[in-house]
């Protein structure tokens, strides 16, 4: 699985200061959130400067293109697409142009209406230049301020119409807007530095840059950065929110601390309520990597069997390709990951991860351990069979590829070949992250999603969005 991008937004009270390079360090302490392309745009007084390529944020940048993008308020952005294909043309940020101003936009999530929005736009005289969701909010941001040029109203007009998931931020002249949608799905949050506001995807960005976390923007939020000054104003209220679980099983940083929770921690739980539910006698806990390691941290904690690295990740590989040929596919999982013979030779393993979505790589890393000497191999997973796509923004399998939407426990267990098969339950997980279920989005996991999605099951149909704007 992929996510869908992360943002950043700064600004500062020092009006000489360059907030491009803390963007860039920003962007890359969220590299993992998307690694297809990478953006700056910055407010250099005058006009909005913007540089984005397709790469890593590395690849799209150096010090010379950095120093180019002078200002002191800007937004950066590092995708995965979801929405759109991956092209340059929808990297992000995106800039529209508007009478004698332009903003600059940057979001992380998934409209489900998308489409739909977008169609009427079209019908309305818009013109497109991407295929992405983004240039959708970027429209609809536009004609609100055509006809009232307040800022406020325009995002709340955005809220109103946008249906799905979305942390979003703009660069509208030398103020910085960022907005959570009102079921809080994607993460957003905000820190400061001793000059700066910034506002990001994750508090591990802001770690980074030396800020201090401030705290999370609540679903339906808008935050105002100006000149380093910070103000927040609710526009919307849902009585359920539907944080995403992803975010605290895989995609957020360890390191991160979301609504309120150190991942690390919610994963360590998980780990230990795991070894609670399917314990086993054997004689070594260890990770798939890197995914794994701090779910097989609690497990061994909780169950007191032996930690050990059985599996070495290479980290330098790069991206994913296609080999041709059963053998030489072979040699490409041993690229990414390798066994240690006398960690696993002779032992029983328990081997823990994250996820099973299609099964064929858990296939081939049980069949790897084995092959290297194993007696036993049981598998742990830190999370919930996913039985349904995922339509808020993670890059999932559809319904058929997934092997646990057409198979039992048991038929996932023979299919990747392990002794034994065990999954955290629906309410160990809730435990273990320390939210209500109902206030969280387990869409995949349940096939029950918290927004209406065409031939799919909405529980949240039925309750109101209360909009309101503070003064």
């Amino acid at each position: 699985m992929q996510d869908k991008c992360g943002v950043v937004g700064i600004s500062s009270e020092d009006p000489c200061r360059n907030v491009a390079k803390s963007i860039y360090y920003a962007l890359y302490a969220l590299q993992h959130r998307g690694q297809e392309s990478a953006g700056i745009s910055v407010y250099d007084g005058k006009v909005v400067r913007t540089h984005k390529a397709m790469g890593l944020v590395a690849e799209v940048f150096n010090n010379a293109r950095i120093e180019a993008l002078e200002g002191s308020c800007g937004i950066g952005h590092v995708r995965y697409s979801t929405t759109g294909e991956s092209a340059l043309k929808n990297s992000q940020p995106i800039l529209v142009k508007y009478k004698d101003s332009s903003v600059a936009i940057a979001h992380n999530g998934n409209l489900v209406n998308a489409g739909k929005l977008k169609e009427e736009l079209e019908a309305e005289g818009e013109v497109f230049h991407s295929t992405s969701d983004t240039e959708v909010m970027a429209r609809l941001f536009v004609r609100a301020m055509l006809e009232r040029e307040d800022p406020a109203e325009a995002v709340r007009t955005v809220v109103r119409k946008a249906a799905g998931s979305y942390s979003l931020v703009l660069l509208l002249g030398n103020t910085v807007i960022a907005v959570r949608d009102p079921l809080g799905i994607k993460p957003l949050c905000v820190g400061k530095t001793e000059t700066d506001v910034i506002i990001t995807s994750e508090s591990a960005a802001i770690d980074t840059l030396n800020g201090d976390l401030v705290r999370d923007v609540r679903p339906g939020e808008m935050v105002i950065a100006r000149d380093g000054d910070v103000r927040f104003y609710q526009l919307s209220h849902h009585q359920s929110p539907a944080h995403c679980v992803f975010e605290y099983i895989y995609f957020a940083r360890p390191d991160s601390i979301m609504d309120g929770r150190l991942v690390y921690d919610v994963r360590v739980k998980i780990g230990s309520i795991l070894a609670e539910e399917h314990p086993s006698d054997a004689d070594t806990v260890t990770p798939i990597p890197d995914s794994g390691i701090t779910f097989a941290i609690g497990y061994h904690q909780r169950s007191n069997i032996k930690y050990r690295e059985c599996l070495m990740k290479n980290r330098y590989i790069g991206r994913t390709f296609i080999m041709p040929g059963q053998e030489l596919r072979e040699i490409a999982v041993r690229l990414k990951m390798n066994t240690i013979r006398p960690n696993i030779e002779g032992n029983r393993i328990i081997m823990v991860d994250d996820s099973i979505v299609r099964g064929t790589t858990s296939r081939r890393i049980v069949d790897m351990v084995r092959g290297t000497g194993a007696k036993e191999v049981h598998v742990r997973i830190g999370s919930p069979p996913i039985v349904a796509p995922c339509y808020m923004g993670i890059d999932m399998a559809t319904r058929d590829e997934l092997i646990a939407a057409h198979k039992t426990v048991a038929g996932v267990e023979a299919v990747i070949g392990a002794d034994s098969l065990g999954y955290i339950s629906h309410e160990g997980l809730v435990k273990a992250i320390g939210i209500p279920k109902e206030n969280l989005c387990m869409g995949c996991l349940t096939g029950v999603y918290p927004l209406e999605i065409p031939g799919e099951v909405c529980r949240l149909a039925q309750t109101r969005i209360t909009e309101y704007l503070s003064e």
